[in-house]
């Protein structure tokens, strides 16, 4: 805060000087409302999580694996099928009690077609519990 002081002798100049105080103050109040009012910014993705489980088995899960090579061969557990057989698999598998994990594992060169249909097929068969495994090789 600046304050002139005049000489003794009563100087009837007038003060050039601006007082800034009331400038700042509503200044920071509008930054104070700005700030109130700017809605907070939250991106959320919706998931559809499973109920937690309260009694967890120590019982590693059940799984099947298919692969997927470059050249659109499909492996069901290390064992080369073709789609029908695939699909016959996938069946069995959704109709047991408790159903198996599906985990899928394309090449990095493998034929979208190819993973599409498995992935199809794997709807239509009711898989419920499906993965892609793999993926961390691809990161960048």
């Amino acid at each position: 805060m600046a304050m002139s002081v005049g000489k003794e002798g009563g100087d009837d100049n007038p003060m050039v000087e601006m007082n800034t105080t009331p400038l700042i103050d509503v200044m920071l109040v509008l930054l104070i409302m700005f700030i109130i009012t700017i809605p907070v910014q939250t991106h959320a993705v919706k998931l559809d999580l499973p109920p937690p489980n309260p009694n967890p088995s120590n019982v590693d899960p059940v799984f099947n694996q298919i692969d997927i090579d470059f050249l659109g061969n499909i492996y069901w557990n290390k064992t080369e099928v073709d789609m029908p057989t695939l699909k016959g698999y996938m069946k069995q598998a959704s109709a047991l009690p408790e159903q198996p994990e599906l985990r899928m594992r394309p090449e990095a060169e493998a034929k979208y077609v190819i993973v599409d249909q498995v992935m199809a097929a794997a709807q239509q068969a009711g898989i419920e519990k499906m993965g892609f495994v793999g993926n961390e090789a691809y990161a960048s």
